[in-house]
């Protein structure tokens, strides 16, 4: 049985790539919360230091949770960092894809020195972006940058979907961090919709219609 060969870890081509055409602030930019039914969506831009890079960076979705905690704290004390959020209300009337774009977008503005070069994970850039800026699809698994990011952006919103279970406990938002899980959709038939809960999102849309009904 022929076995599979390793997924490669990201690196730092990109960035190498960038700073070759002149650049000297590159930027990693990442959004976690596209799919939940519930919170915000959460966005971050790291700047890394290529001489303190913190070991093992990938993909958070392919960390454990201890591990990213791990990885967060590095992250933060040795790279410049911004953590930005869109919220439910702004993922409702502006719909999910323009929210996470303003999320990155408030992310990079945030950021202590303005980087010169983003690069940034998916396809699309944002629109309100006006400083150089490259997509790359799956770029939290081949960018270290967008690793980095990444891990940040889910570590700080699992806190926060935590942090709203305790006020609004049953929907399993601590283990589920939002998302449609088959336990989170139940307790929404059951307990009903909260401030939280993205209206525009069809299953949660459905319960407020039927309650209406």
């Amino acid at each position: 049985m022929k076995q599979k060969a390793p997924k490669p870890s990201p690196d730092l081509s990109f960035e190498n790539a960038a700073y070759q055409r002149g650049f000297v602030r590159v930027a990693g930019v990442d959004e976690v919360g596209r799919g939940p039914l519930a919170g915000p969506v959460t966005a971050a831009a790291v700047v890394l230091d290529p001489a303190n890079i913190p070991a093992g960076l990938n993909d958070s979705k392919v960390l454990s949770a201890k591990r990213r905690e791990a990885l967060h704290d590095l992250i933060m004390v040795s790279a410049q960092v911004c953590i930005a959020h869109a919220t439910v209300e702004e993922i409702d009337d502006l719909n999910i894809l323009r929210a996470s774009h303003l999320a990155m977008e408030r992310a990079v503005a945030g950021l202590p020195i303005p980087p010169d070069h983003l690069l940034i994970d998916g396809n699309m850039i944002p629109r309100g972006l006006t400083i150089s800026s490259e997509a790359i699809i799956k770029g939290d698994a081949r960018s270290l940058s967008i690793s980095a990011a990444s891990i940040v952006a889910k570590t700080c919103r699992d806190r926060i979907m935590v942090g709203l279970a305790q006020q609004h406990p049953g929907y399993g938002w601590e283990t589920n961090a939002g998302y449609p899980s088959k336990s989170h959709k139940a307790a929404l038939v059951e307990l009903g919709v909260t401030p939280h809960h993205r209206r525009s999102f069809k299953p949660v849309h459905n319960i407020l219609y039927q309650g209406k009904n």
